[in-house]
C-alpha cells in the first residue's frame, strides 16, 4: 500500500479503529475515501453510494464493538469502506471479480458482515430478528440497521418499523438520508424526511426544554413527565405528526452525517438507550469525488478500468434496455394509452428518455415492487396499457401481486424484465435466473425472450395488440444488435418458434440471451461434419407445440439451452410435453447448476456452468459420434 495511506495502512480491524485520535480519525476517513477512489475506478463498483457514508462507516467501528454489536447494512452496496475497516483492505481491490470478495455484505465473507443482502429495505425487519433473538438469549448488545431514505420507501421497512414500535425492545436504526436510491428519490415518505430537514428547530427547543428540565430542583422524572404534554404540542406545532415518535420509535436528528465528531459524540450519548432510536443523518453521495457529487445517478456504479470523469466502459451496440427505452418512448407518441411504471430504477431500465418526453405517463413508485404491479393491474382495468419494467430479480418480491392481482383479472399489463440471466459482476442477489419458473407457472399469462434488439422491438408491438393477459418480457444485461434502418416493429404470433438453421443431424433449441451461444455452436459443429438444426425459441409460454411435434418426431436429440436454473425450465417443460409421444427424441439441457452462481464477469460465469458454445458444440458431438 502506498505511503501516503498513513493511517489506513495500520487499519487491521475495527480494534484500530478506536484507538484512534479525532485528528488521526479525521485523517483515515480522507484516506479511506481516497482509496475507495483510486481502487473502485480501477475494478469498478458501486461508488458514490460508499463516498457518502465514509465518517458514518468509521464513527460506527469507533462508537460500537463489531462483531458483538450487530451492524447491518441495507443492501450492503454502500459498504465498501465497512469492508476497508474490518480486515478487507488489501481484498478490496478484488471486489466484485471473479473469485474475489462480494460487492455487497457476505456472512461467509467476513464476521463483521452480520446478514447478507442485495435487495433494499431489508435491514430493519433482519434488525428486529437480531434484537429479539439476543433478548431471548439474555445477551447485552446493541443492533443498528442501516438503511438509507430510498430504501425506507419500500413496503417491508414500514412492516419492521410497525412491528418494532409495537415491541419496543432495544435497538438502533440509521436513516442515510442523501435524496438518492438509485434514481432520485420519490414519495411521500421522501418529502416527509425533507421537511424534518429543513425544520430542526423542534429538536433544538425540545432538546433545551429537556436539558433545562433536567436541572431543575424538584424531581427530574416528575417534571419531565409533565414535559411530555408540552412536547408533543411543541411536535405538533413545528413538524406535525412526526411519524417516528409516534411509532414508539425515538427520533433524534437530522444532523450532519459527514460531520464526523458530531456523528461520534452523537452514537456516544444515544447508543445505551434502552428503547428502539432512530438516528436521522444527511450525507452527500458521491462526497469527496467532485464527479460523483454532480452526478451520482452516472457513479452510482462505474465500469471496471474507468477513470476519474468516466462512468463505465463505451459500448459498440446498444444494451437491450437502450432499445426498449427507444421503442416505448417512440410508440408512445402514437398511443396515448402507453404508461411507463418503475421501482426506483429509471436509469436503470432505460426509462430517462421516456420520462423526459412523456412525463404525466411516466411513474417511478420508489422501491415499492409490489405496489408497482398492483398500480399497473388498476391502469389496465382501466384500459391503459402499462409497462412495467423491473429487473427480473427484483420482481421476484411482488410474486403474489403477479399472481392475485394480474393473472388471476387476466389484465394485460406488460413487464419488460431486464437483467435476465445472470448479470455479472452483481452476483446471486442479483442474477436473473428464476423468472422462467416463477412465471410459467402461473396460469394465462405469456413469456418471451427476443434474442436481440429488432425482435424485442417487435415483441413490445405484439404485446401493446395484446388483450388476453400479462406478457413477460424478459431479455439479459447485455448489448443487443440492432439495425437502425430496418422498418417499423410489426407484431408477430404469440406462441410461435423460428427455424433460423436447418440440419439433419439434431436441433438446438435457444432460449433468448443463448440464441448468440447456439449459432456460434452451430458453426463449430458445421466444420466437425455436423448439420444442426437451429431454433429461436422466441415463447417460452405457450410452447409452439407444432414445431416441437415435428422436431421430436424428425430427430434423434433435441439439446435446449438457456440461461435459467433447470426447475421450472423450457427444458422440463418440454420434457414433460414429450412424455407421450411415441418414437421422440431423447431430451437433452443445459441450464445453470442448482446452486447460487457467485459473482464475476458474465463470461466468466458462462464458462464456469458450461453454456459457452464450445462446451455445448463438445457435448453434442459426443451425442453424434
Amino acid at each position: 500500500m502506498s505511503d501516503k495511506y498513513n493511517i489506513l495502512k495500520t487499519i487491521d480491524s475495527p480494534a484500530d479503529v478506536k484507538s484512534l485520535s479525532e485528528e488521526n480519525l479525521l485523517q483515515l476517513c480522507q484516506e479511506v475515501r481516497d482509496y475507495t477512489i483510486e481502487v473502485v475506478s480501477e475494478t469498478g463498483g458501486h461508488l458514490a453510494p460508499t463516498l457518502g457514508v465514509v465518517e458514518l462507516s468509521v464513527a460506527l467501528h469507533k462508537v460500537f464493538d463489531s462483531p458483538n454489536d450487530k451492524i447491518i447494512w441495507d443492501v450492503g452496496h454502500q459498504a465498501y469502506a465497512h469492508k476497508i475497516l474490518t480486515g478487507r483492505r488489501e481484498a478490496l481491490k478484488t471486489i466484485r471479480q471473479y473469485g474475489g470478495i462480494s460487492g455487497f455484505c457476505k456472512p461467509l465473507e467476513s464476521e463483521h458482515d452480520i446478514y447478507g443482502a442485495g435487495h433494499a429495505s431489508t435491514s430493519i425487519s433482519a434488525g428486529v430478528g437480531f434484537a429479539i433473538a439476543r433478548d431471548i438469549k439474555g445477551e447485552n448488545h446493541q443492533i443498528i440497521s442501516v438503511i438509507g431514505d430510498g430504501a425506507l420507501t419500500g413496503g417491508l421497512s414500514f412492516e419492521g418499523l410497525n412491528n418494532l414500535g409495537h415491541l419496543r425492545t432495544r435497538m438502533m436504526i440509521i436513516l442515510n438520508d442523501n435524496e438518492m436510491s438509485i434514481s432520485p428519490n420519490v414519495g411521500a415518505m421522501s418529502k416527509y424526511l425533507s421537511k424534518l430537514t429543513t425544520n430542526p428547530l423542534y429538536n433544538r427547543v425540545r432538546d433545551e426544554l429537556w436539558n433545562v428540565t433536567g436541572k431543575l430542583p424538584i424531581g427530574k422524572k416528575t417534571v419531565r413527565t409533565g414535559m411530555k404534554k408540552v412536547e408533543e404540542s411543541l411536535k405538533n406545532l413545528l413538524v406535525p405528526g412526526i411519524i417516528f415518535d409516534e411509532m414508539g420509535i425515538r427520533y433524534f436528528g437530522p444532523i450532519d452525517g459527514n460531520d464526523l465528531p458530531l456523528l461520534i459524540s452523537t452514537l456516544e450519548n444515544i447508543k445505551d438507550i434502552n428503547t428502539p432510536v432512530i438516528l436521522h443523518i444527511i450525507t452527500k453521495k458521491g462526497l469527496g469525488f467532485a464527479q460523483a457529487e454532480a452526478n451520482p445517478v452516472k457513479f452510482h456504479g462505474i465500469g471496471p478500468a474507468a477513470k476519474p470523469g468516466q462512468s463505465s466502459t463505451k459500448k459498440e451496440v446498444p444494451p437491450f434496455l437502450n432499445v426498449f427505452g427507444d421503442e416505448l418512448t417512440a410508440l408512445a407518441k402514437k398511443d396515448k394509452r402507453i404508461v411507463a411504471v418503475t421501482a426506483a430504477m429509471r436509469e436503470g431500465t432505460g426509462l430517462s428518455g421516456f420520462a423526459e418526453e412523456h412525463p404525466t405517463r411516466f411513474y417511478d413508485v420508489g422501491i415499492a415492487e409490489g405496489h408497482a404491479v398492483t398500480f399497473a393491474a388498476a391502469l389496465a382495468a382501466r384500459g391503459l396499457k402499462p409497462f412495467v419494467a423491473i429487473y427480473s430479480t427484483f420482481l421476484q418480491r411482488a410474486y403474489d401481486m403477479l399472481v392475485h392481482d394480474i393473472a388471476v383479472q387476466k389484465l394485460p399489463v406488460i413487464f419488460m424484465l431486464d437483467r435476465a440471466g445472470l448479470v455479472g459482476e452483481d452476483g446471486p442477489t442479483h442474477h436473473g435466473v428464476l423468472d422462467l419458473a416463477y412465471l410459467s407457472s402461473i396460469p394465462g399469462v405469456v413469456v418471451a425472450a427476443p434474442r436481440n434488439g429488432e425482435e424485442l422491438r417487435h415483441m413490445m408491438q405484439t404485446a401493446l395488440e395484446y388483450n388476453d393477459g400479462p406478457i413477460f418480457i424478459r431479455y439479459p444485461k447485455a448489448s443487443a444488435v440492432l439495425n437502425r434502418k430496418s422498418i417499423k416493429s410489426k407484431a408477430v404470433e404469440i406462441g410461435k418458434w423460428e427455424l433460423v438453421s436447418e440440419g439433419k443431424d439434431i436441433a438446438i433449441i435457444a432460449v433468448g440471451s443463448m440464441n448468440p451461444i447456439a449459432e456460434k455452436a452451430v458453426k463449430i459443429l458445421d466444420s466437425e461434419g455436423v448439420q444442426a438444426s437451429y431454433i429461436d425459441a422466441k415463447f417460452i409460454k405457450p410452447l409452439d407445440e407444432e414445431m416441437l411435434l415435428s422436431l421430436m418426431t424428425s430427430n434423434k436429440h433435441i439439446v435446449v439451452i438457456e440461461e435459467n436454473n433447470y426447475p421450472g425450465s423450457l427444458a422440463q417443460t418440454i420434457k414433460a410435453f414429450a412424455e407421450p409421444v411415441e418414437n421422440c427424441a431423447r431430451i437433452h439441457s443445459h441450464t445453470l447448476p442448482d446452486r447460487f452462481v457467485t459473482h464475476g464477469s458474465r463470461a466468466q460465469l458462462l464458462a464456469e456452468v458450461k453454456l459457452t458454445s464450445e462446451e455445448i458444440a463438445a457435448s453434442i458431438l459426443e451425442l453424434t459420434t
